[in-house]
């Protein structure tokens, strides 16, 4: 993160306090400490000194400044004004995300449309534009790709697995993890494995993108959180994640980012290729045809 924001980042709400979120895994813990407690004040953290944050963290004062250095500022007041600009539109109201134990089904779906929302709008901010180069280029050359992924994360990879296929691309998203790892370890070079995981510390998935590797295939990453076990693995790790409300499962809103960027990463694939993509669509069509009344 830098003080010099894309023009792009400054008209979305959140996005600076985003970028921060997902660099707590890169940061010692004193450190990390300190951007949870200028995250959890939001933009009242104006109003507070180095040293109330810094008792807030439970740190000293110049692991403060090097926290906000870390991120990418000059110090303290620098951050500070920054994520108040940032925080700024999103209060006035409570947060949309902000779920009340009184609120009605129709308000619950506004909250959560609107949080939602917020998350998918950040996620252009949040990936690096040139990782996402890399990992289109990965994909175009790749003779296989497998998509790594359980718990939450297991549906988007069966969701891309498929639609990969749609373009031409040849794909799979094995269900059980024993299997991910052995079709994993048979890779070969230039294969792909895009390895789905919100902590980016799944076990499961971690191991299997690990054996991925040593076989010699690329790894891309789609996590919430910039370093972590996964993105150490990875050759390419694209990061977006949500704000969550703390009655939404396993990070409904970070999903939904983690859906745009596999998204982004289909139809690019499909712009470096369209008459491969044109023809495996209307061969796909026409097997769907045969199912529908």
């Amino acid at each position: 993160m830098t003080t010099e924001t894309p023009a792009e980042e400054q008209r979305v709400p959140g996005a600076v306090a985003e970028r921060a979120r997902a660099a707590l895994g890169s940061l010692p813990r004193s450190e990390a400490r300190v951007v949870q407690a200028l995250l959890a004040h939001g933009s009242d953290v104006i109003r507070m000194s180095v040293s109330e944050i810094a008792a807030a963290a439970g740190t000293g004062v110049g692991t403060v400044v090097r926290a906000c250095q870390s991120l990418g500022f000059k110090g303290f007041q620098d951050a500070k004004i920054a994520l108040t600009q940032d925080l700024a539109p999103l209060v006035g109201e409570r947060s949309p995300e902000h779920i009340d134990l009184g609120d009605r089904p129709d308000q619950v779906l506004a909250k959560l449309a609107a949080s939602s929302g917020e998350a998918l709008s950040r996620a252009p901010v949040s990936v690096d534009p040139k990782a996402l180069g890399q990992a289109v280029e990965l994909l175009r050359a790749a003779p296989r790709v497998l998509l790594l992924g359980v718990g939450t994360s297991s549906p988007l990879t069966q969701d891309m697995a498929y639609r990969l296929l749609t373009i031409g691309v040849s794909a799979e998203a094995p269900a059980d993890v024993h299997v991910q790892h052995v079709r994993a370890r048979l890779l070969r070079p230039g294969d792909v494995a895009i390895a789905v995981s919100h902590t980016g510390a799944t076990r499961e998935t971690v191991d299997a993108a690990r054996g991925a590797k040593e076989a010699g295939a690329g790894i891309i990453a789609v996590t919430s959180y910039s370093t972590t076990p996964l993105t150490e693995v990875a050759n390419v790790a694209l990061v977006a994640g949500g704000l969550e409300t703390r009655y939404r499962v396993e990070a409904m809103a970070s999903r939904l980012a983690h859906l745009l960027v596999l998204d982004a990463l289909l139809i690019s694939l499909v712009l470096t290729d369209p008459g491969r993509s044109e023809a495996a669509q209307a061969l796909a069509a026409n097997v769907l045809a045969e199912h529908r009344f």
